[in-house]
């Protein structure tokens, strides 16, 4: 399927007064494979003035207009008076919130023999269409090196159309690991660190590796994130399941149950709590996860617990479909559950026990799906979200009454901001904010399809989903990038936004440990004679 992309120039004017416009191109960009980036560009300079509508924060919500100028934000207040010739866009009876910010997603990568079909153009493209307008992808290391891993990124990236930033995955750790962990902090602008406690053989690390991991991060004032199942389980569980003859998808799930996600998720909690540093659960799937984050948050160690869209909406019904291009589709890790598993979710979401919503969005095709038509071991892991994760959040925890509008923005984009250190420059509609903004309709509807997404990917998990609340304008970067259902971007607009360290789950830290320095009572003072001349029985 070919998708078209608009090369966008935006008209540049003055406030208050009237200049002649700036010329605008016509020039086509297309996103698909072998697009030519030769001529494409975008204007720098954008004025725009969102009229009318309710302006949602996080913890405030009013209604008011947002004036734009170069992509800040540089006004939020009623009744403002521009010029004509500034372009302005009716948001009368909707709802004008911050860009979604997905914190969870793996394009172009390379995994499992393939790579994921949507790269830094596409991947983005779809999720501007669904009103992110940030994500934070993962760096994978090369041979176990970060700085190698990074330049692959960092090329991968050059045909970015939005704004991005980076975590990076921590396979191996040694005296040039641990030196690079600080380079990539302090001069690359990445505060967070991933450790895989799956993926045998490939990515996953031990817990003497994750000790180290864990120390190393609280030392730069980095986030710790874990994937949390436990590996050597899972491949028990794997071959189990092949001995019993289960080789299609269901295999997946009943290889890796909760009790391996609880289990791996219990255990970073206790590493991250023994050696006193925050800690982030990705993709948390199960209730098993989910109460072990309740209880480590209720005792009152910082631990960030991040649902995704698949965990919240699906259950894994789908996985026993007798079409394996269907039930293939579906497999990622850790699995979709049981039903009811997501109904918990949703409720841990609305109760703080879980704080934002990514997807782990990656995408294969039904093609490279098809790699383990006959041994589930060999299936690309991973679904698609990145779309349409804001859409879901609303129709399934707003619409529901789960949470709030102001929750919705929460969830979805300025928790996210505040835990990679990027607020209120990301995930705040106020004066001096990026102009990231999307105008919901919640009186219009929406309906997720193969055929009119803009993945790559020839199958989508959310088939035939409907709803209400309609994200009809996405702004990036003050450019309108999404309107009358058009995605108007090229390769190379986007940009990378550092993340820097000691966010504000470290603030305390420092008091913490010296508690726990004077709590020991220890060394003890003792006498030499106890020590070298006292009386010994044997």
């Amino acid at each position: 399927m070919a998708y078209h992309f608009y090369l966008f120039f935006s008209l540049s004017f003055l406030l208050f007064t009237s200049c002649p416009s700036n010329s605008q191109s016509n020039q086509f960009c297309e996103a698909g494979i072998g697009y030519s980036e030769a001529g494409c560009g975008i204007s720098s300079s954008t004025k725009l003035l969102i009229k009318g509508g309710t302006v949602v924060n996080a913890h405030h919500q009013e209604v008011a207009d947002v004036y734009v100028e170069d992509g800040i934000i540089f006004a939020v207040k009623p009744n403002l008076k521009v010029g004509d010739d500034v372009k302005v866009i009716d948001a009368t009876g909707k709802f004008v919130m911050p860009g979604g910010i997905d914190p969870h997603t793996h394009l172009a990568m390379e995994f499992m023999g393939t790579e994921s079909v949507d790269d830094f153009f596409s991947g983005q493209a779809a999720a501007l269409a669904g009103g992110t307008t940030m994500h934070i992808d993962f760096v994978i290391p090369v041979n176990g090196s970060l700085i190698a891993g990074l330049e692959a990124y960092e090329e991968k990236a050059k045909k970015s159309c939005m704004d991005y930033g980076f975590h990076m995955a921590i396979t191996k750790f040694d005296d040039i690991v641990s030196r690079d962990m600080e380079i990539v902090v302090k001069e690359k602008g990445i505060n967070s660190f991933k450790f895989f406690l799956a993926y045998k053989g490939a990515l996953m690390v031990n817990d003497e590796l994750l000790l180290e991991g864990l120390k190393r991060c609280k030392s730069l004032g980095a986030l710790a994130m874990v994937h949390a199942e436990n590996g050597d389980a899972v491949f028990e569980g794997q071959k189990r399941m092949i001995q019993l003859g289960i080789t299609g998808p269901e295999g997946h799930a009943l290889s890796r149950p909760p009790v391996l996600e609880g289990e791996a998720t219990a255990r970073a909690i206790r590493l991250a709590g023994f050696v006193n540093t925050p800690l982030y659960v990705v993709h948390v799937m199960s209730i098993d996860a989910m109460e072990e984050i309740a209880k480590a948050r209720k005792s009152g160690q910082r631990v960030v617990g991040e649902p995704v869209v698949s965990g919240l909406v699906l259950d894994d019904s789908g996985l026993w479909d007798s079409d394996f291009a269907t039930a293939s589709k579906y497999v990622m890790s850790p699995p979709i559950r049981a039903s009811g598993h997501g109904k918990a979710l949703q409720g841990a979401l609305s109760n703080g026990v879980l704080q934002l919503v990514g997807t782990d969005h990656c995408a294969f095709n039904s093609t490279q799906k098809a790699f383990g038509i006959d041994d589930f071991r060999k299936i690309p892991n991973g679904v698609n979200g990145i779309e349409e994760r804001m859409h879901l959040v609303w129709d399934t925890m707003v619409e529901s009454g789960q949470i709030s509008i102001t929750d919705f923005v929460r969830v979805t984009s300025t928790e996210c901001a505040r835990i990679f250190n990027i607020y209120p420059r990301k995930g705040a509609i106020i004066a001096g904010s990026d102009a990231d903004i999307i105008i919901l309709n919640p009186n219009s509807s929406f309906e997720i399809n193969a055929r009119s997404h803009h993945s790559r990917t020839d199958t989508n998990v959310y088939e035939g989903r409907r709803g209400k609340g309609k994200i009809e304008v996405t702004i990036a970067g003050g450019r309108v990038v999404w309107e009358n259902n058009e995605v108007k971007v090229v390769p190379g607009s986007g940009k990378y936004i550092e993340t820097p360290p000691y966010n504000y789950l470290f603030s305390g830290i420092d008091k913490a440990d010296a508690s726990y320095l004077s709590s020991l009572n220890a060394p003890v003072k003792r006498s030499e004679s106890t020590t070298s001349s006292g009386r010994h029985s044997y």
